[in-house]
């Protein structure tokens, strides 16, 4: 089973420079797209009766997926989360119940018998102060409800943007960000206490390559990614059940889709 995450920084900017076409050669069995940038009537119809009835010649609805968004409702053009399925969900949630983090469209999860695959979004602070006192709100919200998850008995595969680096191996730039959103050491404390060894969420680039030093986000200023002065913010965290079924992983910076690259993982079904 594979499954693909990318922050598209818009689905339509992304189709644009080939991600779709890239994406058809994946076989990937779902994809979580976020910050898709916009409403879902703009995108086509498509019907997921029948996935393979999928207009050929519409390539934000490939044929063979059924296609699930949860836009912004806060303003147009802004954030908005997808996932894309070969497989019919038994049930796709849109909301966690908070509806300053639900309105700007920030979750969506597909249901798949005991498995749920989620696409976050994790709001950037890099705004200013306003924005990181939201996103420190949401941190602060958001753990019981990973707690819960992770001991619900369900298996869950939480993929996204999360806008936070974990540790020195995931940021080229580590001591001239110390003071930055997304390396903000209480930052980094939440997100390494989500994953406590052993008890916590896997993150499963980091099982695979333990000192692996690869990134998935490069700032469009100063050739950062000619440069490889990357971060890596993209993740797939999964529950310790599915830990045993990594298998391998890849990051594919080139081509260029996004100011971010996507993220696959291969799991054993």
């Amino acid at each position: 089973m594979r499954i693909i995450s990318f922050n598209a920084n818009g689905i339509r900017s992304a189709a644009n420079k080939g991600f779709f076409d890239w994406f058809r050669t994946q076989d990937a069995d779902v994809l979580c797209l976020q910050e898709t940038k916009a409403q879902e009537h703009q995108l086509g119809h498509a019907s997921n009766e029948d996935a393979s009835e999928a207009p050929v010649d519409n390539v934000f609805r490939p044929p063979g997926y059924r296609t699930f968004f949860k836009d912004a409702s806060t303003k147009k053009g802004y954030s908005g989360v997808a996932i894309y399925s070969k497989r019919e969900p038994d049930e796709v949630l849109t909301s966690l119940g908070w509806s300053a983090f639900d309105d700007e469209g920030r979750y969506i999860e597909a249901r798949f018998g005991n498995l749920s695959v989620v696409s976050f979004y994790i709001p950037s602070g890099s705004s200013g102060e306003l924005r990181q006192g939201f996103k420190f709100e949401v941190m602060k919200w958001l753990e019981p409800i990973l707690q819960q998850w992770l001991q619900s008995g369900r298996d869950y595969v939480l993929c996204g943007d999360w806008n936070i680096v974990r540790s020195r191996l995931d940021i080229r730039n580590w001591t001239s960000n110390q003071k930055n959103s997304g390396c903000l050491p209480q930052e980094r404390d939440w997100l390494n206490g989500l994953c406590m060894e052993g008890t916590g969420w896997v993150d499963a680039y980091r099982h695979l390559h333990a000192e692996g030093q690869d990134y998935t986000w490069w700032s469009n200023r100063g050739a950062a990614r000619a440069k490889n002065v990357g971060w890596r913010i993209d993740y797939q965290f999964v529950t310790p059940s599915l830990q045993d079924r990594l298998k391998a992983c890849a990051i594919t910076p080139s081509p260029r889709f996004s100011d971010h690259a996507p993220f696959a993982v291969d799991y054993d079904r």
